[in-house]
């Protein structure tokens, strides 16, 4: 049975069982504040597994696209692990419980109708105090004992050590199951049954409360489950990845084979580029923070692999197109931005091509340092900068470190590890669930009825207030900051990249001035200010809108599908929409897209969407079954989440789109477009900012008396003459810098020699660290220039206050280059201190900085860095 058979059976067996079919979750979740990637099946039904929100089903199925990088070290070393896999799940909310999911389990497990695995080849773990289950596996499904093992609540309990460790929420025991393969290799776990059956409050004893309604989570891997049906011993063996790892062999020029000593590294470039075309094509692009780290650490780590078997050129992007053949069939949405994909990770490959050679040279300072001390050990600290810096994965800086006897201080790392991972947002929980007030407050009420699309204003009744995160009864603190949840709203909540209303909320005794509003789940929450008066639950009030500023948010939401129609029609589909912030006649439009977008590209595209608002045509709303709008051609944007009904948002024959925003009632209400900038935000990611109606017109405004202004301080009236007085000024400029280039020349030279006579002395080279006044950048590269002129084998580091802001130069001479000493690793820990950054070659760099009071101490900086890398 091959992989996509398996995945179709299983959501057939369980339809079988009336449970309903659901499509997989986004990989990169963007309202979960709680994951960057989706880890497992269950994550999309939070709600259900809750409580909150209306119950359309209590039965689901599912086959999920997850990302986890906890094991990402065991990748590709072992058999089993991935860092993209897909995760087979039923689901129960209040129905079915453990007799039906142990019993429907084994039947697909065993049933020749179905997998037909060999009964004698499977075993079992249980909770060690679950009864019921060990109970349902001997006594019902006829397991001897010797087939079911009983375990603690760190193996079979979940979360892992809830009853004793938390977190509080809820939580059950699970059973697990395993299978044993003919040729006696080691035992695979392919499925987990959970039962969430409590809530944990509090530490023990008695801290587990018996839900009210008993759910059941389970989760089969996939790719492990076809290993198994298959006959081979790892997942990279089976049919939807061993050809993508021989692909990816191929382009790194050597051939695949498990066993082979290249194998781990073919396999983990092959799973790392699986999990960054499925995410890139969600949106998600190479960065600092958050899901973009783990997208550039995992391009890195298989950039590095590739790079140690001798590739010198970008290569991963030309695996993406077995990727989107082989997970095509259940995935063919990939085909749509296979090209953005590869424009996405080409450019991150050459920008990391570009740093490789500064971490090799790093890491061999490294262990000159630790060989020099007589040390046995690598900093950890220093380790994970260049894990961090430079893309240097741990387990590569090991082995290397390793064949030259070296160990890796891992206490050090895990600390520096622990401190990056708290600053860069990546300590979060994987779908650990409890309530909040607000989430209490929808089981209680239901959830807030929007009035958003019908109208301005209504009479709402409040029906929660919570202050400092805590529910209460009544605020009656004039200006105190509080949270308003309504029966009902007119306001609409910030989601779809377009921002929340703010207004008023009026009643007999009170007034709240609301300043922004949020979608919380299927709540909306008022966020403002009590102006005056008491304000209670249970108060009836009068709801209204700020219609003017609604109104230009309308004009600038429908601009934006607009903008994207022009798009595609001047730079192809491919350019889609990758996020979007639509407020008050303003909007940033995020679009795949690999090159900057030419002058007379921008005209077009603006010409485009002025030409549609000229038209004036009608701009409808309807709601269908997803399928139906699909059907219809409506445009969704990937990695975005809908609901089985949709709303479809039409502008006249050329623009359908699936959107949950307001909208105007005709293209013509925009009255006009302005582009004002375009610009890189990402690898293959460009964005476009523009201005509608009133703030359109204003820009425009703005733009003549600047024109006018200008005019009258060059003492030309006539505008169309402003371009040739511009040339004329710019020459008399030319011919004034040639003149002062000279004055400033000589005045260097005499400069210079006095700086040569107090330099510092390492050996036979010269060190100059020094602040100067009065200079522009171009000097201060004069200085540099006519220093390593003068003085052999010389470091310099130069710093200058210019325009308020820090400018530091480093430049070292030629011979010093040869022997390690690099300008750019002086200017990176120099612009530290100033609060800056900045780069360049090993014989010159540059940096910027905010702080000009800490000039000296980076000029200190500077010249220690200098004079340690002298002297190793």
């Amino acid at each position: 049975m091959n992989t996509n058979e398996l995945r179709e059976a299983y959501l057939s067996f369980f339809e079988s069982k009336d449970c309903v079919r659901r499509p997989s979750d986004v990989l990169v979740p963007k309202e979960d504040p709680t994951v960057l990637f989706t880890p497992a099946g269950m994550n999309q039904f939070k709600n259900q597994f809750l409580g909150i929100g209306p119950l359309e089903f209590t039965r689901a199925t599912t086959s999920q696209k997850c990302l986890r990088t906890g094991d990402i070290g065991n990748v590709g070393v072992t058999a089993y692990h991935h860092t993209f896999f897909e995760m087979l799940g039923n689901f129960s909310f209040g129905d079915y419980f453990k007799k039906e999911a142990i019993h429907w389990a084994w039947e697909f497990l065993t049933d020749k109708n179905w997998l037909g695995l060999d009964p004698s080849r499977l075993s079992v773990t249980v909770y060690l105090d679950d009864d019921e289950a060990y109970d349902i596996w001997e006594k019902e499904v006829g397991l001897s004992p010797n087939q079911i093992q009983r375990l603690d609540e760190e193996e079979n309990f979940w979360p892992a050590e809830a009853p004793s460790k938390g977190p509080d929420g809820v939580c059950g025991p699970c059973s697990e199951i395993y299978y044993h393969p003919p040729s006696g290799g080691p035992e695979v776990e392919i499925w987990n049954l959970v039962f969430t059956q409590f809530n944990r409050v509090g530490d023990p004893p008695d801290n587990l409360r018996p839900l009210p309604k008993k759910n059941i989570d389970t989760g089969m891997g996939l790719e492990r489950t076809a290993a198994v049906l298959q006959g081979v011993e790892s997942n990279y063996e089976i049919d939807i990845l061993k050809p993508l790892c021989m692909a990816a062999g191929e382009v790194v020029g050597v051939k695949y084979d498990f066993n082979a000593k290249e194998g781990r590294a073919v396999r983990r470039i092959s799973d790392h580029v699986r999990a960054c075309t499925f995410a890139i094509h969600e949106g998600a692009t190479p960065g600092s923070k958050a899901d973009a780290y783990i997208i550039r650490l995992l391009l890195r780590r298989a950039f590095l692999e590739g790079y140690l078997l001798g590739q010198r050129e970008p290569f991963l992007h030309e695996v993406v197109p077995t990727v989107v053949d082989l997970m095509s069939s259940p995935y063919p949405e990939l085909k749509q931005t296979a090209e953005n994909v590869r424009d996405t990770i080409r450019e991150e490959e050459e920008q990391f091509l570009g740093t490789i050679e500064r971490g090799l040279h790093k890491y061999e300072k490294l262990i000159q340092r630790a060989k020099g001390t007589g040390s046995k050990e690598l900093s950890g600290k220093d380790v994970f900068d260049l894990h961090q810096t430079d893309g240097f994965i741990l387990d590569l800086t090991s082995a290397l470190a390793s064949d030259q006897g070296l160990n890796i201080d891992m206490d050090g790392f895990r600390a520096a590890e622990a401190e990056h991972r708290l600053r860069s947002g990546g300590d979060v929980s994987w779908g650990v669930m409890a309530a909040g007030p607000l989430d209490e407050m929808q089981q209680e009420h239901g959830e807030t009825k929007s009035l958003a699309y019908e109208g301005v204003s209504s009479d709402a009744i409040v029906v929660g207030l919570i202050v400092d995160g805590k529910p209460v009864e009544s605020v009656t603190q004039v200006d105190l900051p509080i949270d308003i949840v309504l029966n009902q709203s007119p306001f609409y909540g910030e989601s779809g990249g377009q921002v929340g209303d703010v207004g008023i909320l009026k009643g007999k005794h009170c007034e709240v001035d609301i300043l922004d509003s949020q979608k919380h789940a299927g709540l909306v929450v008022h966020r403002g200010r009590l102006t005056s008066g008491e304000l209670h639950v249970n108060t009836t009030l009068h709801a209204e809108v700020n219609t003017d500023r609604r109104q230009g948010i309308q004009r600038a939401h429908s601009a934006t599908h607009l903008l994207h129609h022009a798009l595609h029609t001047v730079l192809g589909d491919h350019a889609m929409q990758r996020g979007s912030k639509v407020e008050n006649d303003h909007l940033r439009f995020d679009f795949s897209h690999g090159a900057a977008v030419t002058q007379d590209e921008l005209r077009e595209v603006e010409d485009i969407v002025n030409a549609r608002i000229s038209e004036g045509a009608a701009v409808s709303t309807n709601f269908m079954d997803i399928k139906e709008a699909r059907a219809l051609g409506a445009m969704a944007l990937f990695g975005e989440k809908y609901p089985d009904r949709v709303r479809v948002v039409q502008m006249g024959d050329y623009s359908k789109e699936l959107c949950g925003g307001t909208h105007l009632t005709n293209t013509g209400q925009v009255g006009l477009f302005r582009v004002e900038t375009e610009e890189n935000v990402a690898a293959g990611v460009r964005r476009i900012v523009a201005s509608t109606g009133k703030k359109a017109l204003q820009r425009i405004r703005e733009q003549e008396g600047l024109l006018k202004d200008v005019g009258k301080q060059l003492k030309t009236p006539q505008l169309q003459d402003l371009p040739r007085k511009v040339s004329q000024l710019q020459e008399e400029l030319k011919s004034l810098k040639q003149q002062l280039a000279k004055f400033t020349k000589a005045s260097v030279k005499d400069s210079v020699a006095h700086m040569l006579e107090s330099a510092l002395q390492v050996g036979e080279a010269k060190i100059v660290c020094q602040k100067l006044d009065g200079v522009n950048r171009d000097t201060l590269r004069e200085y540099a220039d006519q220093l390593r002129q003068q003085g052999g084998a010389i470091a310099i580091l130069l710093g200058a206050e210019i325009d308020g802001k820090v400018a530091l130069l480093a430049a070292v001479s030629k011979d010093l280059v040869k022997q390690d000493v690099k300008a750019g690793d002086c200017i990176r820990e120099a612009a530290k201190i100033v609060g800056g950054g900045g780069g360049g070659r090993p014989d010159l760099a540059e940096a910027g900085g905010k702080d000009a009071s800490k000039i000296e101490a980076a000029l200190i900086k500077g010249a220690e860095i200098y004079q340690e890398n002298i002297s190793m």
